[in-house]
């Protein structure tokens, strides 16, 4: 194990690595896994990269898994970060680029942060593993655990797509469907992931799937050079993606890759359930519960994030801003993105098209600056769901 230590996110409590840890025993707050970067820097270097693995754990010195037998990976990371001249002059911008995570085993983002959690999970013993899901993280669970020979258990809200399912249960994994939202399939979850000892991979509730995430920061740099852009926008439901990055910037300049100069995080959350969008207007440091949360796009559908706090720090300590759109306008920058350049998005990347075209509008992004914009996954996975609003 390369990790040096657990830092709590709240409090100033440590942890020694090595055990299977949720959240803080002192504050339930998100665990952070810290690393000699002085040590990682001898051997992180720009030039060091070219001969190296094109997935996530070409940036091993940063991830959690040593040695590389006990690495559960498919090939995860290491996606193209695409320029889109077509998109961006229809939004009125000069440099835009999508970050297109729809590659990925499983066909999302997902995959980077369960590789590194259910990797961790075997390492540290378990023989089961559990989280509830939209969709997306329950398929990448399923085939990660099939991956390292581990139980899956994968809880999701009753009115998810049959082919998420389908394809979760393909895996082998035991799949429950709940009453409600993402929140309920979590309660349900806990409760049994203590009740049985498995091994808990829910967003945040434990260290290790943000460390896969955060990858997504070290490529966005190292694709464009070692500089960072000026605006990253991010579809918004858990966040952590968004927390992660943040993390993998200060990791970064620590160890020399990148200066200090930082992007805007941008939060982008859909008009029926935007939760980070209301705390951000009324300068909030957590946000509240958001009721009668509703969106096609499944994976903002996220009432309640454990890590509001992280996000919002983030947004605000990057000069960044959270913004909502519509069920519409998410249907649009779907459209757009698949007319102007070929990429058929998930929603919730069709949320950041359609996010950009409101910043653009507003004058909070202005033509000339440099902008990344995120698809966390493919689009053929929402057929389903989305067709009632094509």
């Amino acid at each position: 194990m390369s990790v040096l230590r657990l830092d709590c996110t709240k409090c100033d409590r440590t942890y020694a690595p090595g055990a299977v840890l949720n959240l803080c025993t002192t504050c339930d707050a998100p665990l952070f896994a810290r690393y000699d970067l002085e040590r990682a820097a001898k051997t992180l270097r720009r030039e060091a990269l070219a001969t190296r693995d094109r997935s996530m754990w070409r940036y091993h010195e940063v991830l959690p898994v040593a040695d590389p037998a006990q690495r559960l990976s498919l090939g995860e990371g290491w996606t193209p970060l695409l320029a889109t001249p077509r998109l961006a002059a229809r939004l009125g911008m000069k440099q835009v680029w999508v970050k297109d995570e729809s590659g990925n085993p499983t066909g999302s983002f997902k995959a980077r942060g369960l590789s590194a959690a259910v990797s961790m999970a075997k390492v540290l013993g378990a023989k089961a593993v559990c989280l509830p899901s939209a969709g997306n993280a329950g398929s990448a669970l399923a085939a990660y655990a099939a991956r390292g020979g581990l139980e899956a258990h994968v809880f999701v809200p009753r009115d998810i797509a049959s082919l998420f399912l389908l394809e979760t249960r393909a895996y082998g994994a035991h799949v429950e469907t709940v009453d409600g939202l993402i929140t309920d399939a979590g309660k349900v979850c806990a409760g049994l992931a203590r009740e049985h000892g498995w091994y808990e991979c829910a967003t945040l509730k434990e260290p290790y799937r943000v460390e896969g995430k955060k990858t997504m920061g070290y490529e966005v740099a190292e694709q464009l050079g070692w500089t960072l852009p000026d605006v990253i926008l991010y579809p918004t439901g858990g966040g952590t993606g968004l927390i992660g990055m943040w993390k993998a910037f200060e990791e970064m300049e620590a160890m020399g890759l990148i200066d200090s100069k930082r992007p805007r995080m941008v939060a982008v959350q859909a008009e029926g359930c935007a939760p980070i969008v209301k705390a951000h207007e009324e300068g909030r440091p957590d946000a509240p519960m958001w009721q009668g949360a509703t969106t096609h796009a499944h994976g903002l559908r996220v009432p309640k994030a454990l890590g509001d706090f992280l996000i919002l720090r983030a947004v605000k300590e990057s000069g960044g801003t959270a913004v909502c759109v519509t069920e519409a306008e998410i249907v649009q920058g779907t459209k757009d993105l698949a007319s102007a350049e070929g990429l058929f998005a998930a929603p919730e990347g069709g949320a950041c098209v359609a996010a950009l075209r409101k910043l653009h509008a507003s004058g909070q992004v202005t033509p000339e600056e440099s902008v990344v914009v995120f698809n966390t996954g493919t689009g053929f996975k929402y057929v389903e769901n989305m067709a009632p609003l094509w």
